[in-house]
């Protein structure tokens, strides 16, 4: 493809950002090009920048070890080697913020992993397989911004997407209550067992600031855009609880679910077997042929046997069943590093590519 887009990775040398550069090799649509980390990164090879902490099953691309890292602070000098970045720096959301939205202003669009913005009310959140016609208040953005290029859109917190895809299809019978807990994954905090011996034989009944957003941030997805604005949705409500789990990749949910119009289990099936959005319809490179799949057995979904179906960005669903107290109960499964972090921050920028917000 003639008209490949350059791309920076700000917050490169983390485990999202590695995560990032695995999915980026050889990539139809982008060419990566510049790598940026904080300041006592900046100058050396990125090999040297990342030391021992490289943390994929792969091998560090030998190109991309050569590269030298930039300072994120630096945008005269990513704007000079990328036509836009994907954000995925750990700062305070201060911080955040202010970086993201300076790499907008200097027309430097930006697909953000980071939650800072999730609730920049003209700042689209989006699954793209569920709302990309949030897209449409990027032009809003921009007119705040002063920006003819220049953006911000990000993707949601990981652990919902173990859940929200299966709920969505649903909505139509008028979704009321839903209580969910979710198992996360340590890789969900960038940690391998190695560095964290201490989730070996345990659970940690909190992650800090997650509970807020698995009962938050899916009302911002199914939400509407009104007045240069997108508004939560109002009509469902969503109590969780959020726990670490020693599963290196993966976060798995139990939902129970209460609706207006009680479906039945042939209709739910036959909603999330037939579930597609944009990215299936455009094949773009990293959409899953079957965004949902539901398995019989039950003892599926497991983390670790389908955490990679359809490479990892696929989510999976099972033990479907009528509860004594909600109308229905489910289990769902994603994998929080691909389809929950890069790989939807990449499939985002896949689809405002093909949409040409890229241009």
């Amino acid at each position: 493809m003639a008209d490949r887009k350059r791309v920076g990775i700000i917050g490169a040398t983390g485990m999202v950002g590695q995560r990032f550069i695995t999915l980026l090799q050889n990539h139809p649509y982008f060419e990566l090009t510049a790598l940026a980390a904080s300041g006592r990164s900046a100058g050396k090879t990125y090999a040297q920048a990342v030391g021992s902490r490289w943390k994929m099953s792969t091998e560090m691309p030998e190109d991309v070890a050569k590269m030298k890292v930039l300072d994120a602070a630096d945008i005269d000098s990513m704007k000079a080697a990328a036509d836009f970045v994907f954000c995925a720096v750990n700062m305070e959301k201060g911080e955040v913020l202010a970086m993201e939205e300076a790499y907008a202003k200097a027309e430097l669009p930006v697909i953000s992993n980071n939650s800072a913005n999730r609730w920049t009310p003209d700042v689209p959140m989006v699954v793209p397989e569920i709302n990309s016609d949030h897209f449409k208040v990027i032009e809003d953005q921009r007119k705040r911004l002063g920006t003819k290029r220049g953006f911000i859109a990000v993707k949601p917190n990981c652990s919902i997407q173990s859940y929200v895809p299966m709920l969505t299809p649903l909505r139509k019978y008028g979704i009321k209550q839903v209580v969910v807990s979710t198992y996360q994954a340590i890789s969900g905090a960038g940690k391998t067992f190695n560095e964290w011996p201490e989730m070996l034989d345990n659970i940690i009944p909190y992650i800090g600031g997650e509970e807020e957003k698995s009962e938050k941030e899916p009302l911002r997805v199914w939400g509407e855009y009104r007045d240069g604005a997108i508004c939560p949705a109002e009509d469902t409500v969503i109590t969780s609880q959020c726990i670490r789990v020693p599963v290196l990749d993966g976060h798995t949910a139990t939902v129970f679910v209460n609706f207006e119009n009680k479906p039945t289990k042939e209709q739910i099936l036959e909603d999330w077997t037939t579930f597609k959005g944009l990215p299936q319809e455009l094949k773009l490179p990293h959409a899953p042929e079957q965004f949902i799949t539901y398995f019989e057995e039950n003892d599926r979904p497991q983390a670790h046997t389908d955490r990679d179906t359809c490479g990892g960005m696929g989510v999976c669903a099972g033990r479907l069943r009528e509860d004594t107290v909600f109308d229905w109960k489910f289990v769902g499964l994603s994998h929080n590093t691909l389809r929950g972090a890069a790989g939807g921050g990449l499939l985002t920028a896949e689809l405002l590519y093909r949409l040409g917000y890229l241009d």
